[in-house]
C-alpha cells in the first residue's frame, strides 16, 4: 500500500514513516478499512480502490446524515478517483460487539432515535429509488446464488412460476409503503458504540424506499437473533415514536407490523442469496453459517401472514440449510 500511505502522509503533512496502518474491520465487500493512530487522534482510512463507485455516494450521504444530526464519519480528505478516504474514527466497538439482553433496550432506544432522525431527512433528489426493478433484482439473488449455485437446483418452469408468484406478491405489498430515506443496512454491525450513540456507518447504498425497511434491518439482524416478543416490542416503540414525529408510518401498529413482515421477507431472501454469492463468488464461506437464521425469520413471517403460504410451501421443498 505504498501509494495509499504516501497519499495519507501528504494529506496530514507528515513523514511517511509516521504512517502505520492497522486493519480496522472485516467487510463482506471489497472495501478495506484501516486505523491510523496519530498522537492522541485515531483516524480511519477507507481503501475502496476495488469499488471506486462507492466513494461519491458515501461522501454525499455522509454529509446529508451529518447535516441531519446523525453521528456519521467526517470526511477529512478524499481522492474518490482512486477510491481513498480519510475519515474520523467513531470507535472500535460496534453495536454487535456489545449488545446483550441487559443493554439492548438502552442501545436500541438510541438507535431508534437515530433512525427517526434519518427518516425525517428529505430524500435527496439524486438518490436512487427502491423501485420494483431494484427490489426484483435483489430477490433474484435467492434463486441464482442460493438455489442454483449453492443447492445445485434447476430452476424449471414450475419452480420459476412459484418464485414469480411469491415475488409479485411481495412487490405488490411493498410498493404500497410510504417512502423515506433508507440506509439499507441499518443493523448492529453498522452502528458504532460511540459518543453520541450510535455512530452510523456503511450508508453508501442508501436509497429512497419503504419506511419499514430499516426498522426490520435493525431488529432482524444477520448475526444476532432476538425473541419475537422482543422484536415486536421494539418495533412498537419505533412505530409510536415515528408516529409522534409525524413520519408516514401506517396508522395502526398491526398494519405497520404487517409491512415489516413483507419488506422483511424480501430482505431475508435477498440476504440468503448474497451470503451464497459471497461464498461461491468471493471465497468467504463463513457467512453461510448465518443462513439458517434467515430461514427462521422467513418461517416466522409465513406463520403470521396467510398471504405468504405460497412461500411457506416453496421453503418446505428445499433441503434444510
Amino acid at each position: 500500500m505504498p501509494d495509499l500511505e504516501h497519499w495519507i502522509a501528504q494529506q496530514l503533512k507528515l513523514p511517511i514513516t509516521a504512517i502505520a496502518l492497522e486493519p480496522a474491520s472485516a467487510d463482506a465487500s471489497f472495501r478495506r478499512y484501516y486505523r491510523l493512530q496519530i498522537a492522541t487522534d485515531s483516524l480511519i482510512v477507507m481503501d475502496a480502490s476495488a469499488e471506486r463507485s462507492s466513494c461519491e455516494p458515501f461522501m454525499q450521504i455522509a454529509r446529508v446524515l451529518s447535516a441531519g444530526g446523525l453521528n456519521a464519519p467526517r470526511i477529512l480528505a478524499a481522492a474518490p478517483e482512486r477510491g481513498w478516504m480519510l475519515l474520523s474514527d467513531l470507535g472500535r466497538q460496534t453495536y454487535l460487539d456489545v449488545l446483550n439482553a441487559e443493554n439492548a433496550d438502552r442501545l436500541f432506544e438510541a438507535a431508534i432515535a437515530a433512525l427517526i432522525a434519518m427518516q425525517k431527512i428529505p430524500c435527496p433528489v439524486e438518490l436512487p429509488a427502491y423501485d420494483a426493478a431494484l427490489l426484483r433484482r435483489e430477490l433474484e439473488l435467492f434463486p441464482v446464488w442460493y438455489l442454483q449455485s449453492h443447492l445445485g437446483l434447476e430452476i424449471d418452469s414450475a419452480l420459476r412460476a412459484d418464485l414469480d408468484a411469491v415475488f409479485d406478491l411481495l412487490l405488490a405489498q411493498i410498493l404500497q409503503q410510504p417512502r423515506v430515506l433508507v440506509h439499507r443496512d441499518f443493523m448492529p454491525r453498522n452502528l458504532m458504540f460511540s459518543d453520541p450513540l450510535p455512530g452510523v456507518l456503511d450508508f453508501q447504498d442508501a436509497v429512497c424506499g419503504p419506511i419499514a425497511y430499516d426498522p426490520i434491518c435493525l431488529f432482524k439482524d444477520a448475526f444476532i437473533s432476538w425473541p419475537e416478543t422482543c422484536v415486536e416490542q421494539w418495533l412498537q416503540q419505533y412505530w409510536q415514536r415515528a408516529s409522534a414525529a409525524q413520519l408516514p408510518v401506517a396508522s395502526t401498529f398491526a398494519q405497520f407490523y404487517r409491512d415489516c413482515d413483507f419488506i422483511g421477507t424480501q430482505r431475508h431472501l435477498k440476504v440468503i442469496g448474497i451470503f451464497a454469492r459471497i461464498c461461491h463468488r468471493d471465497g468467504k464461506p463463513k457467512y453461510l453459517s448465518d443462513v439458517p437464521r434467515f430461514f427462521d425469520y422467513l418461517r416466522g413471517a409465513c406463520a403470521r401472514r396467510s398471504e405468504l403460504k405460497p412461500l411457506a410451501a416453496l421453503l418446505e421443498k428445499l433441503p434444510a440449510p
